[in-house]
């Protein structure tokens, strides 16, 4: 062969192709011929042990449903802990994120026990965070009572970055709610997954959060919502990518590695921060003091993820929308990720104009575990300011919390997770939606208005108490520029910059500012 006749592979044009060629042809495809099996709530639920403690309260407020705020995690991870210990004939969860770590792995083990005392137990999981988990996840698959579904999978369950770059439209949408119904009678709702930093159990991070624990008739408009997205063509048995399956050693070495787990998790510092919560202590859910009120749940179809524009009727932000219309004197929303974009903006700023007070709470740079984010909501932010919204930046630097016990977990980082908002000081919304492009466009979200002029009052007045002591209050100085306000250990500090953060991140967010697509965050 002469020189000049180099082999195909020196060729630049003939090699790119090849890598192509060989890089598309490994892509996988999601299964075809999906054995899913359709199945609804057990409406059945007379005699169970939380039918029973709680149906002389549920009688006594007729057509009304009693709801609990649960802003500590500790509180959060308690109501979780006794709803699935209590829970005799089923139990239906969806989550965005499940982490495997302490409390992540302590309620997996729940659901197995729950399992194995006969209880029907649906778990569908968003495939965002399921990466590395399919062999525990198929393992609770294989056990009896348990089965596990997948919400728009990934089709490579070993390399997601062909996905990501081969069907990207399809993946970047997901199913953000987070929902646990026990029973048909009790259910919990709200802003938190499943997680160490959303229990307060993590020391390097801590995210403020709110979840409601609801019982009456709404846990089965919830449980209804659950089986639209249950028998979803998106929900996948996790059994539906893999042909092989789990064997009865793989389950008991589970239970055994689980219970080992569990042991030693009741010597951790933060099994005794638990055991100081009052939650800790009631021993009924009967006992709690709900506020019962007539409720509106709200929440996008899962057709929302089969992309394109979806009808209105799919979607959750419309009947959102109603209700921040129907604010007549106060408006406080709490939004973690907050993006309002110059529509919102707009409406917000008249809405100003119209009387109505706008107080706003969302991440400084340095609470936001989303930099980008961030980039995308500083567009906005002189504009609100200037409208005469109030407008806070929530601290990172918070170590204490409100009601935690002295044995509490300690974390290096704050940052604000929490999505809901009081309107008038007597009703509020809890939810898992944030004010940005992506729970309004990509994300399938969940959340309830109710009643709660206690709750919505108190929230209202903590809020003007207290928010100078755990946020910056972004407002403008003499020359029209922003400025950032707080108060640290009784002492007000004014800053002219970015709160607490170096050059080079102000710099970077900058620059995100300049080319990030905010509809994407």
């Amino acid at each position: 062969m002469k020189a000049t006749e180099s082999a195909p592979s020196h060729n630049p044009t003939r090699l790119i192709t090849a890598c192509l060629v060989l890089f598309l042809s490994a892509c996988a495809s999601l299964p075809d011929d999906v054995q899913r099996t359709a199945s609804y709530a057990i409406a059945d639920i007379d005699g169970t042990r939380l039918h029973s403690d709680l149906q002389d309260v549920i009688d006594a407020n007729p057509d009304k449903s009693g709801f609990y705020t649960l802003m500590a995690g500790e509180d959060a991870f308690i109501t979780r802990w006794a709803l699935i210990q209590q829970a005799d004939r089923t139990l239906d969860m969806q989550y965005y994120i499940w982490h495997q770590d302490l409390t992540g792995s302590l309620m997996m083990h729940q659901l197995a026990e729950a399992a194995r005392r006969g209880v029907r137990v649906r778990l569908l999981l968003d495939d965002l965070d399921t990466a590395g988990k399919d062999p525990t996840l198929r393992v609770l698959d294989a056990m009896d009572n348990l089965e596990i579904r997948v919400f728009n999978p990934f089709a490579n369950r070993d390399n997601r970055l062909d996905d990501m770059l081969t069907d990207t439209a399809r993946i970047n949408h997901r199913m953000h709610n987070k929902t646990l119904t026990a029973d048909g009678i009790a259910t919990i709702f709200g802003g938190r997954n499943i997680g160490d930093e959303y229990f307060a159990a993590d020391s390097e991070l801590f995210f403020s959060d709110m979840d409601a624990l609801a019982v009456g008739p709404i846990a089965a408009e919830v449980g209804s919502q659950f089986d639209l997205y249950w028998n979803s063509r998106h929900a996948y048995p996790i059994g539906e990518f893999y042909d092989d399956l789990p064997t009865e050693q793989d389950i008991e070495y589970y239970h055994i590695r689980a219970d080992a787990q569990l042991e030693l998790a009741r010597r951790t510092p933060y099994a005794a921060a638990v055991k100081q919560m009052k939650l800790a202590q009631t021993r009924h859910f009967a006992e709690l003091n709900y506020n019962w009120s007539d409720w509106v749940l709200a929440y996008d179809l899962p057709e929302k993820a089969d992309g394109g524009k979806p009808d209105r009727d799919v979607l959750l932000a419309p009947k959102l929308k109603e209700g921040l219309d129907a604010a007549e004197e106060d408006l406080l929303i709490i939004s973690p990720y907050f993006i309002p974009g110059e529509e919102f903006t707009d409406y917000l700023i008249q809405r100003v104009a119209d009387g109505v007070r706008v107080r706003i709470l969302t991440n400084s740079l340095l609470s936001n575990d989303v930099p980008a984010v961030h980039a995308g909501y500083i567009r906005y932010r002189q504009d609100l300011v200037e409208g005469g919204v109030e407008l806070y930046e929530l601290r990172a630097d918070l170590g204490e919390r409100v009601d935690a016990g002295s044995d509490a977990v300690e974390s290096e980082k704050s940052s604000l997770h929490a999505k809901f908002m009081v309107f008038d000081e007597r009703w509020l919304w809890v939810g898992s939606y944030n004010i940005d492009g992506r729970s309004t466009i990509y994300n399938t979200e969940l959340g309830a208005y109710f009643v709660s002029a206690e709750d919505a009052a108190g929230q209202s007045k903590n809020f003007d108490e207290q928010i100078i002591k755990y946020a910056f209050r972004v407002e403008l100085d003499d020359d029209g520029n922003l400025q950032w306000v707080t108060r640290r250990d009784g002492v007000e500090e004014v800053l002219d910059e970015e709160p607490d953060t170096t050059w080079l991140q102000r710099v970077t967010t900058g620059t995100l500012k300049l080319i990030v697509p905010e509809k994407l965050f």
